[in-house]
């Protein structure tokens, strides 16, 4: 478990540059967001909070050429492969839901695999909470405990370093003059601070009184003809925001777009709240009303993927409370759905 200094951080991030795209979290006003990093920045952005757009957007773009005319190769892109830097613990448990779907499958997509295969994650733990945060109700830690390369826990001065694959590993050592070994206070600095946050995402439950995962087993089944759903559909606008910043939402949909040179077939982010969503050719919906569809949401998030892959597919990030234009909580309707169950 190394330490490095943020001025030796930068010239890791200058090695990493040799062979990877690297994007870097930076403010802007309250926000959040990967910027492609080409030049030493604030480094104060990579603790913090998560950044807006989720880490899904790397790796599934939102949209993507999956075939050129009917030729059968695959055309995966010749890009560099990226770094991502900053990544927090509710974005990594994404993965969990996104590799069941796309990697753990029957037909696995390549070009997720391969996303997935050549890049790196260099991930940190989160320094303060969102009001909007409630991680730990679904088993998340504001700071990764799997599923990066690297991770960096913001101390004085530095990080301490953990690696979490034999890439993280082998890239430490290969610059292992930029790192050295913590000092007894580095690592309490770093113990405390976790501590402090997730005391703060705790305050979040506790005021909210926001139900945890083992109170939310089996309540939107009990909850399914609730009428909660048609009260909360009252205000929405069916934006899809909730789906497309969702670390965990992964439909899709593919079409085909011809011009004068060529047929192409492209897959793009699809979303569960729209109207044509599960219409099927004959024009027949089995999900003809809004509330209906919200309801599904919450299904497969709270209901179906503990069922089939033993896990809920909601990582409390919050982002979905933040982006709602109609201010639908999913907070308060797991709430509704507990105490009506």
């Amino acid at each position: 478990m190394p330490y490095i200094s943020f001025s030796n951080f930068t010239g890791f991030l200058e090695s990493l540059r040799k062979s990877y795209a690297v994007y870097v979290p930076v403010k802007k006003d309250r926000s959040r967001f990967y910027a492609h990093y080409t030049s030493p920045v604030d480094l104060s952005a990579i603790g913090e909070v998560r950044a807006f757009e989720p880490l899904k957007s790397f790796f599934s773009r939102a949209r993507e050429k999956v075939a050129v005319d009917f030729k059968p190769e695959v055309p995966l892109s010749g890009d560099k492969p990226f770094c991502i830097v900053g990544a927090k613990a509710c974005d990594l448990k994404g993965f969990k839901i996104q590799d069941f779907v796309f990697q753990n499958h029957d037909y696995p997509d390549p070009f997720y695999i391969k996303l997935r295969q050549d890049n790196l994650i260099i991930s940190a733990d989160c320094t303060f909470a969102l009001d909007t945060c409630f991680c730990l109700s679904l088993g998340v830690k504001p700071y990764p405990q799997g599923d990066y390369d690297i991770n960096l826990s913001p101390v004085k001065e530095g990080f301490v370093v953990e690696s979490g694959s034999q890439k993280g590993k082998a890239l430490i050592q290969e610059n292992a003059a930029l790192f050295q070994s913590p000092t007894e206070a580095h690592v309490f600095q770093r113990d405390e601070r976790r501590k402090s946050v997730e005391g703060e995402v705790a305050l979040n439950i506790k005021e909210s009184a926001i139900p945890d995962q083992d109170s939310l087993e089996g309540a939107v089944a009990k909850g399914y003809d609730s009428d909660v759903w048609e009260t909360e559909a009252k205000t929405c606008v069916e934006c899809g925001a909730c789906n497309a910043i969702c670390p965990t939402c992964h439909c899709f949909l593919l079409y085909d777009q011809k011009n004068q040179a060529r047929m192409e077939r492209l897959k793009v982010w699809d979303s569960c709240l729209v109207k044509d969503f599960a219409r099927v050719a004959g024009g027949a919906n089995p999900r003809p009303r809004l509330w209906m569809r919200l309801r599904n949401r919450f299904e497969k998030k709270f209901d179906f993927f503990p069922k089939v892959a033993q896990i809920y597919a909601c990582t409390g990030c919050g982002r979905c409370i933040t982006a709602c234009p109609a201010k639908i909580d999913i907070r308060k309707v797991l709430k509704k759905l507990v105490n009506n169950a």
